[in-house]
């Protein structure tokens, strides 16, 4: 109910209007598993493609590490701003795990989108291999096209690309392997959250993304030829095919997997993260006005998230505006689950209104 008085004392004219502000209840829905595993199998190849890809054919040496680098930055760009609003735009176990450490990210979806990321990463290496002619190993001094392939993976040691750059007269160990890949991932993945948080003020995350992993790219390849990405290391190691190459692949599911759970525990700890939130603004939004919430209509939207999907997460809020339409306060955020066979699921137009 509104009442409009005139303060006492106040210019004549003036009015004290005591209506309460309007409010408006958001559903947020998330896409479903599907679509967000397909997202991270194309965003994975583009990245692995990419990475591996130039690696492959620019032949091995330091000097391909600018090249590597751009190739990485821009396809992680690239592929966030095409389909980060699905899934996320991770395209790294790593990141999977930084942001559900972080409350990013629901622990259910880490496997599946590590599998999902995982066969973009091995389909871009088929991808790649098919591509080799015949007679390039030889060419280039190698036995065969695996050959070409341990030139683009990680290692240390022999494996480094110091050592390569050096003819073996010096090379990174695995200590140094260790500390660079933990470090490396802790800062991309520390980033990732940081820019897409909904408090920051950037407008374009995956420009500072994608830029962020060609300096750290920078930095890693001379120690391990740039990992940061289990996936990306897998992808080359398993069709380089060499044994001593191998034993040396735990150091990157490890370290990339450790720094990115120091990231995450440190913006869970100081950002104070809500418990689920949106990498890249994924999230669809259905507004509802007050006089849809009166009239029911809320009820039938809440229905319509429910036929979304099971397992679906929905966030209900409920944002204050004042009477010129601008939001002056968000006063609530509910996180619940809903089931599509559930039985008793509401109808449209039946049910209750989201809390307000």
């Amino acid at each position: 109910m509104s009442q409009d008085t005139t303060a006492p004392g106040a210019p004549e004219g003036y009015v004290d209007d005591a209506r309460p502000a309007q409010t408006e209840a958001v559903a947020v829905v998330q896409p479903s598993l599907l679509a967000r595993l397909g997202a991270e199998v194309f965003g994975t190849f583009f990245l692995v493609l990419a990475i591996i890809g130039v690696a492959l054919y620019t032949f091995v040496s330091q000097q391909n590490a600018l090249a590597v680098a751009l190739a990485g930055g821009l396809a992680l760009l690239a592929g966030a701003a095409a389909v980060g609003n699905v899934s996320g735009g991770h395209f790294n176990p790593a990141v999977t795990l930084g942001a559900a450490i972080g409350g990013r990210t629901a622990w259910r979806d880490v496997l599946p989108y590590w599998v999902a990321q995982l066969v973009g990463a091995l389909l871009a290496g088929l991808v790649l291999l098919a591509t080799v002619p015949n007679s390039l190993p030889a060419l280039v001094g190698q036995e065969d096209r695996g050959g070409l392939f341990v030139s683009t993976a990680n290692g240390y040691g022999d494996f480094s690309s110091l050592s390569t750059a050096s003819q073996g007269g010096t090379e990174f160990g695995l200590l140094a392997a260790l500390l660079i890949e933990t470090i490396a991932t802790a800062v991309f993945v520390g980033v990732i959250l940081g820019v897409t948080d909904k408090r920051a003020t950037v407008q374009y995350a995956p420009v500072v993304i994608g830029l962020t992993l060609t300096a750290l790219i920078l930095v890693a390849v001379p120690v391990t030829n740039a990992s940061l990405n289990p996936a990306r290391s897998m992808a080359s190691a398993v069709f380089a095919g060499d044994g001593d190459l191998w034993k040396q692949q735990w150091v990157f599911w490890v370290a990339p997997l450790l720094g990115a759970a120091i990231a995450g525990l440190f913006y869970r700890a100081f950002a104070f993260a809500p418990k689920q939130d949106d990498l890249l603004g994924e999230d669809h939004v259905v507004t509802l006005t007050e006089a849809e919430v009166a009239g029911g209509s809320a009820a039938g939207a809440g229905a319509a998230v429910v036929g979304a999907g099971a397992g679906t997460v929905v966030e209900e809020a409920v944002v204050v505006t004042d009477e010129n339409g601008d939001v002056v306060a968000v006063e609530e955020v509910v996180e619940t689950e809903v089931e599509t066979d559930d039985p008793d699921a509401p109808a449209p137009g039946e049910g209750t209104a989201p809390r307000a």
